[in-house]
């Protein structure tokens, strides 16, 4: 249907609805007036406007109580009139506000709202939007004159109570949106009056009268309950910052219209009205930074990044039109600015850059005609934010210990913010000793490290850790066992990631060489600074290269840029050698990490201090031709040292964590300097070979770390590769510290990461000075013993690694396999003729011997022998006479009384035999030498020792066979049976904590070796039968479950060299089935444990005779073939 737009047509149309809600104020008959509204067209209704607008308010007017849905109808009818037509009289627009607002006001109070539904309030809400919106020309002005103030108030009032204390989120930003709207700073996409300058001085001597209240209110809203949800933040910041730019301008304040006293006739009205003096202006100020502050803290790391956005607005809208008349508020506001310049939302800090733009460049504005002016101003910004800087650096300890994380965050991102918008000029700052003074030790406050975990202290590393992280090779399998750094003011690491970017930028835009020589100052000045020194110098040296530093403007992070324009490579590297002089030197790189107290083999730790390298050389004994220069020196001061060499948890933890911190630093240097660090590997390499061979595994996995990390910045292709390459000097190095190892106590350690890392490459260089470690090792076992075969188990597991054996030393030999899977079904007939031939040729062997000689086979051709010498046997590999030479010392150092060396002993064993396993010539030999120690091991020994040493015993079995038959059945068997059998009952009594037990370790290694033991061995029938009886109790049901399947596992093995006996055997103890004769004269098959009722041993009885291939029909199969 086509609208009306005949003014008579639409009034004849009207006019009966009209007339009738008059009569009768009811809800069917606004509905009916408000359907007929809308079939009138905008032009057309805005005649009639008057008209139609009396009934509705003439409902508004009924004195007495309406019902809350007339109310709203009428309401919503009147939004639907305001919002299709404009309002341009005064009495229209007073009388609506004032009647609107009363319907949704306490009776008693016009400024707070009354009790009514939300469907109620969000009507009146949208209906004063819609009057506010459709006001025409300047009558709106008259709303602001002084005459009005109580009727404004009280709107003002009503509207911040329905923002502040309703619990809809829509009322509340329905409120505060139609607050802003009667400021006539609306934000919406309709069209809006637009005030002159002389109307918004109006406007804001009008606003002043309500300015306390309305900031205060707006505050409580925007700190109030985060529930509130962030549109309704949103919008009271906004409101705030509006009401407060327009009241607080500038351009109004230098208005004298602006301090004009009013006028008499206003009477008490005339009390409301404020003058806006320097004098108000400056109170005002006041209290507006104290808000302003609170607001900020509140809303400056909020979750939802449009209320960061919106405080990044209010701060530029202040700082643009209210930067005089806000002075107090200048510096919170500039803070919120540059706080949000690293904000993780790109959208608030795009905005925040622009403002930040237009800030610098309004500083820089002259003001007037004096050319020198641009500078001062440009100069007179700078100074503020030195200032500022200045002021945040000597508060920031203390904030960095009382705030929560957010805060903390914000904070530092405020102090990095100073830093990027202070760019190049940087460097001015720093150049203040004052500025400097404070901002260094700010940061050596704030990244103060915890060092009181005992964790760190206690975790030890090994030569398998290095082992398992040369495997893996990744640059991350080398911080597998890191640990991340635990400071004493902050855990999140968002806010550590801020403070290495505010180190990276002070190395960017400073002096890098007056920075680098104050933190060397710090570093050296206290150990108290030491930790948190060396990690702001690494950061210094990485910025300075432009490595990870987001330049204001950037918008993104520069990646690996080389050096900075100020900063050359030269001097980029003549700081790193400074740096890195400081870092190796003795008393900063040799740091005791390991107490005495707790580490029982490391007694080379004593010989870590300076004063003791200085006795041991000053002593008199050294230049005595007459001792080795391998022999250890001892030192006289010994006894009055060891209580200084005690060191607290607290100081052990320090000690680990600064040695960390350099060997990041190296690194952060390598990446840094890139190819020009290849001169440098000259005097940092072997020192960080000796941090990846400490026995801290924090300390060995950082230098495993930073060694990847140089191994990449100098574009070797791995840490193998960087070894390599080097391993020419880095070996005479080792060679000639070994030569003096009171002075280098460390240098075995440095030949362990050497092997663990590098491979068969390196076996040529290393060969000699694996002498020299035995033969330090023959003149010092009672002082180095565990040092030193640290080493040769290193270079024993390389081997191995280098040249593994074909077979394996773990695995089975090829022997002849008596019982397979797919065993054929015995031929009864078969088996008696070829027991018969075997027979003869047993009688007639010699013969036979002869018989076999095949004439047509010509015999062997010798191979050609050197005519000028007797036959000489080949020279062997280097790695098997290295073998023989460690196997050597492992059969003496196996007596050694110290029970952590004679386990490692029994591990290089077992490498040595692995390594030997491919040449039985020299195995044999060598077995032979090592059985009476490796038999003390298993018979005499602590249970740990005989556990291993059974271990090396089922090795050498693998490896040796038959040679080792009548040494184990005759010593070893016997012992091992009597030891499962007497311990068989205790076990079987035990409760569950007896698994935990050393005793259940060790009868569980034995049951899990002793099967394939005998069957790699072939042993005979004596001594199968004694292995199956002292094996047979763990088959029962009360044992624990590991011994259960231990012992079957044993019968397995026993079942593969003899399965017949075994299967009598177990049928004996439990037969499942009855087996009759297929003939009548066959005599019936009576087993033992036909009939037996179940016991303890059925269950793993019947799993064992399972894995017999139809045992019944197999029976069955062959009786019937006998009778045949």
């Amino acid at each position: 249907m086509a609208q009306i737009n005949d003014p008579k047509i639409a009034f004849a149309y009207l006019r009966p609805a009209c007339v009738l809600l008059t009569r009768e104020p009811t809800i069917s008959n606004v509905e009916t007036l408000g359907a007929q509204l809308r079939d009138v067209n905008d032009a057309t209704l805005q005649h009639l406007q008057e008209y139609v607008l009396f009934p509705l308010r003439f409902v508004l007017k009924v004195p007495g109580s309406k019902r809350e849905g007339l109310v709203q109808a009428v309401a919503e009818a009147i939004s639907y009139v305001l919002e299709n037509s404009c309002v341009r009289s005064w009495d229209t627009l007073k009388d609506l506000l004032s009647e609107l607002c009363l319907c949704i006001c306490s009776p008693t109070d016009p400024g707070k709202p009354a009790a009514t539904s939300e469907e109620l309030k969000s009507a009146v809400l949208r209906c004063l939007d819609a009057l506010l919106h459709a006001v025409y020309g300047d009558i709106v002005f008259r709303l602001f004159e002084p005459t009005m103030l109580p009727g404004l108030g009280a709107t003002i009032s009503l509207l911040l109570a329905l923002g502040e204390q309703e619990k809809s989120r829509d009322i509340q930003t329905a409120s505060l949106k139609c607050l802003q709207a009667l400021t006539l700073q609306c934000d919406c996409t309709q069209d809006h009056v637009i005030p002159t300058m002389k109307e918004r001085c109006i406007l804001g001597r009008a606003m002043a009268s309500f300015l306390p209240g309305i900031t205060m209110a707006l505050a409580r809203i925007v700190t109030g309950d985060l529930r509130q949800g962030h549109g309704v933040t949103v919008r009271a910041i906004k409101v705030w910052s509006k009401t407060v730019g327009l009241v607080m301008e500038d351009t109004q304040l230098l208005n004298n219209e602006s301090v004009e006293a009013p006028s008499p006739d206003l009477g008490r009205i005339g009390e409301l009205v404020v003058l806006r003096t320097p004098d108000w202006v400056k109170n005002t100020s006041g209290r507006l930074a104290i808000l302003l502050k609170k607001i900020i803290s509140c809303t400056s790391a909020h979750q939802h990044w449009r209320v960061r956005l919106e405080i990044v607005a209010l701060a530029d809208n202040l700082l643009a039109r209210c930067s005089q008349s806000l002075g107090e508020c200048v510096g919170p506001l500039l803070e919120t600015l540059v706080g949000a310049v690293n904000d993780e939302e790109p959208r608030v800090r795009k905005r925040c850059e622009v403002s930040l733009k237009e800030v610098s460049e309004r500083g820089q504005k002259p003001s007037s005609g004096d050319g020198n002016n641009n500078r001062n101003t440009g100069q007179t910004f700078a100074n503020i934010l030195s200032e500022n800087l200045h002021n945040l650096a000597t508060s920031l300890p203390r904030l960095m210990r009382t705030s929560d994380d957010q805060k903390k965050l914000f904070i530092l991102n405020v102090f990095l913010g100073y830093l990027k918008l202070l760019g190049p000029l940087v460097t001015m700052v720093l150049n203040s000793a004052a500025h400097l003074e404070r901002i260094s030790k700010a940061l050596m406050q704030v990244l103060e490290l915890n060092v009181m975990d005992v964790r760190i202290v206690e975790e030890r590393t090994s030569a398998s850790t290095v082992e398992r992280t040369s495997e893996s090779g990744s640059h991350d399998a080398y911080m597998v066992h890191g640990q991340r750094k635990h400071f004493l003011f902050f855990t999140d690491d968002k806010i550590l990631s801020v403070l290495m970017e505010i180190c990276r930028t002070l190395g960017y835009y400073g002096n890098m060489y007056l920075l680098v020589d104050h933190f060397l100052d710090l570093y050296r000045e206290s150990s108290l600074y030491r930790k948190q020194a060396a990690m702001v110098l690494n950061e210094i040296v990485r910025g300075a290269a432009g490595i990870a530093v987001a330049t204001q403007g950037s918008g993104s992070e520069r990646e690996d840029q080389g050096c900075h324009d100020s900063h050359t490579q030269e001097d980029l590297k003549a700081a790193v050698v400074s740096v890195m002089e400081e870092y190796i030197s003795l008393n900063n790189w040799h740091l005791a990490t390991v107490s005495e107290e707790t580490d029982r083999d490391g007694q080379e730790q004593e010989l870590l201090s300076h004063q003791s390298r200085l006795l041991s050389i000053s002593n008199s004994n050294f230049n005595n031709t007459n001792i080795s220069p391998f022999q250890v020196v001892p030192s006289s001061f010994n006894t009055s040292s060891s209580s200084s060499s005690i060191s607290s948890i607290h100081q052990l933890n320090s000690n680990i964590w600064q040695l960390c911190i350099q060997l990041e630093g190296i690194a952060c240097f390598a990446q840094a300097l890139g190819h020009n660090f290849h001169p440098l590997l000259m005097t940092s390499l072997y020192p960080m070979l000796e941090k990846a061979g400490d026995e801290t595994v924090l300390v060995s996995q950082a230098a495993l770390a930073a060694m990847s990390g140089i191994s990449e910045a100098c574009d070797y292709a791995s840490l193998k590769e960087l070894i390599n390459e080097n391993s020419d000097y880095l070996l005479n190095d080792v060679s000639l510290n070994l030569q003096r190892l009171s002075l280098h106590p460390q240098a075995p350690r440095v030949l362990t990461v050497m092997l663990a890392q590098s491979d068969s490459s390196l076996l040529p260089l290393v060969g000699d000075i694996v002498q020299d470690v035995l033969l330090a090792l023959d003149l010092n076992y009672d002082h180095r013993a565990p040092l030193f075969c640290s080493v040769l188990h290193s270079l024993m597991k390389a081997l191995v690694r280098w040249f593994p054996s074909s077979r394996g030393c773990t695995s089975k030999r090829e022997r002849p396999n008596r019982a397979s899977g797919d065993q054929e079904i015995l031929n009864v007939r078969q088996f008696l003729l070829d027991y018969r031939r075997q027979k003869e040729l047993a009688e007639a062997i010699g013969a036979e011997e002869e018989d076999t000689a095949d004439p047509a086979v010509p015999p062997p051709v010798e191979a050609d022998l050197d005519s000028e010498g007797p036959d000489v046997k080949a020279e062997l590999p280097s790695h098997i006479t290295i073998t023989k030479d460690v196997m050597e010392r492992c059969v003496h150092l196996l007596s050694d009384p110290k029970p952590r060396l004679r386990l490692k002993v029994l591990d290089m064993l077992e490498l040595c035999v692995c390594v030997l396993s491919e040449r039985e010539n020299e195995l044999l030999p060598m077995a032979h030498r090592c059985w009476p120690a490796l038999l003390q091991r298993l018979t005499a020994d602590e249970p740990l020792v005989v556990l291993r040493a059974f271990t090396v015993l089922c090795t050498l079995g693998e490896c040796c066979g038959d040679f080792l038959r009548a040494r184990v059945s005759k010593e070893v068997l016997p012992k091992l049976t009597s030891s499962l059998t007497r311990q068989a009952p205790i076990s079987a009594r035990a409760g569950p904590i007896y698994t935990h037990t050393l005793a259940h370790k060790l009868q569980l290694a034995v049951l899990q070796g002793l099967g394939s033991l005998c069957l790699r061995l072939d042993m005979g029938e004596a001594d199968l039968d004694a292995v199956s009886e002292a094996c047979l109790p763990y088959l029962s049901c009360r044992q624990p479950v590991r011994l259960q399947e231990a012992s079957l596992m044993v019968f397995r093995h026993l079942i593969q060299v003899d399965p017949d006996a075994f299967w009598f055997l177990l049928n004996e103890l439990h037969c499942p089935f009855c087996y009759t004769p297929p003939h009548p004269d066959l005599q019936p098959i009576l087993l033992s444990g036909m009939g037996r009722p179940r016991d303890e041993y059925t269950d793993n009885i019947l799993k064992l005779l399972k894995e017999f291939d139809s045992p019944a029909e197999e029976a069955s199969q062959s009786l019937s073939r006998m009778a045949d």
